[in-house]
């Protein structure tokens, strides 16, 4: 074993990305979420390995290549003769190195507090074998990745090129308010709030409460908290119902995500909008993608979501933002084509978690198990 102490050194940036604007060039510079742009200077001759050590993605490690920089809120670890790079790149992925963090406001981490850290240190030739193997894992991780996006891509652009730009004043189709979409007034609901539901109330089975983090997700990540039936049946008129919309009402405000099919009914929390359309005139997965993909309504949206520390946007409001409705058959005709993208991206999804599991059991066989 050795530690990272004994096999790199640290170095620092204190390039400002507010100040790039004017420099432009051939040599790459990077941040927390990855490339920003080509600039006309470069801090490290040789590839070397990066780690996040301000704000958001905090202890992120990437391996970058020569004739690059990063901006200051990175840290540079530079790999001695006795490591190979790739094989430390992984080693400190592994590490887990935001357990380091330290700070409330804007988190930080330094090299003093997690170079103590250790990790195998084979020969030179059994490092480079087992990044190999490491590195072509990774390398289908990206490309599933990459699938998924391009997907995601697809169906925009059916989108745009079956119904135009819903923001063009000459729009040929219907305009509506939402609530004009409904049946009833209470089809578009927000979340219990505290008086009609307190967390104490929370199980942990029963009837799933479905949060901001489930929209986020396309309802891929499980829920965390349950409800008895007995408090679900009171709370019924907040349920959520495959073919709903929900809607994040609070922070990343206009998020929307469609209530799977073949899931059980829930309650949506006091940070959810719930829309409920009349499905004799509106298919929601069509819905679901104009308020995703219509800068008409993403426009709306922002005017009257409100909040100095928070925007946030409340039923009365949603209620009034337009939305065009064209012919239902063109609604259908979208939506099954969503269908069978969405087969696919589920395909690609298990081959992901596959792929990831596998990275997983890798790097706990050559770097021990993970200490969080």
């Amino acid at each position: 074993m050795a530690r990272l102490e004994d096999v790199c050194k640290k170095a620092t940036s204190n390039i400002a990305q507010k100040d790039l604007a004017e420099h432009n060039g051939d040599y790459p510079i990077y941040g927390a979420s990855g490339f920003i742009k080509n600039v006309d200077f470069y801090q490290q001759e040789s590839p070397y390995i990066a780690v996040v050590k301000d704000g958001a993605g905090i202890g992120r490690v990437m391996k970058l290549p020569a004739k690059s920089s990063v901006i200051g809120t990175m840290q540079y670890i530079i790999p001695n003769d006795a490591v190979d790079i790739s094989y430390l790149a992984y080693a400190m992925e592994h590490m887990n190195l935001s357990k380091y963090f330290t700070g409330a406001t804007i988190p930080h981490i330094y090299f003093k507090d997690y170079q103590k850290e250790e990790l195998p240190l084979p020969s030179l030739d059994e490092q480079r074998k087992i990044a190999a193997v490491l590195d072509k894992v990774s390398d289908l991780i990206a490309k599933r990745r990459q699938q998924l996006d391009k997907l995601d891509e697809m169906v925009k652009s059916r989108f745009v090129e079956m119904f135009g730009d819903l923001a063009d004043p000459d729009c040929k189709y219907m305009r509506y308010k939402l609530e004009e979409i409904c049946i009833s007034s209470d089809d578009i609901k927000c979340g219990p709030f505290g008086t009609q539901l307190n967390k104490n109330e929370y199980q942990e089975h029963g009837i799933a409460v479905w949060e901001i983090p489930q929209i986020n997700s396309e309802f891929k990540i499980l829920p965390t908290h349950f409800l008895t039936s007995e408090k679900a049946k009171q709370l019924d008129a907040y349920s959520l119902i495959p073919g709903d919309i929900a809607m994040s009402r609070k922070g990343n405000v206009g998020r929307c995500a469609l209530f799977p099919k073949g899931f059980a009914p829930g309650i949506i929390h006091s940070d959810v909008l719930r829309i409920r359309v009349d499905n004799s005139r509106v298919n929601p997965c069509f819905l679901m993608y104009q308020l995703h993909f219509s800068k008409a309504v993403t426009h709306q949206i922002e005017m009257v979501s409100s909040g100095a520390v928070m925007a946030g946007i409340n039923v009365t409001k949603l209620k009034q933002i337009y939305i065009h409705i064209p012919a239902f058959n063109l609604q259908q005709q979208f939506s099954a084509f969503v269908e069978q993208v969405e087969k696919t991206k589920t395909t690609i999804s298990r081959s992901l978690e596959q792929l990831e599991t596998l990275k997983k059991a890798l790097m706990q066989e050559h770097f021990g198990e993970k200490i969080c």
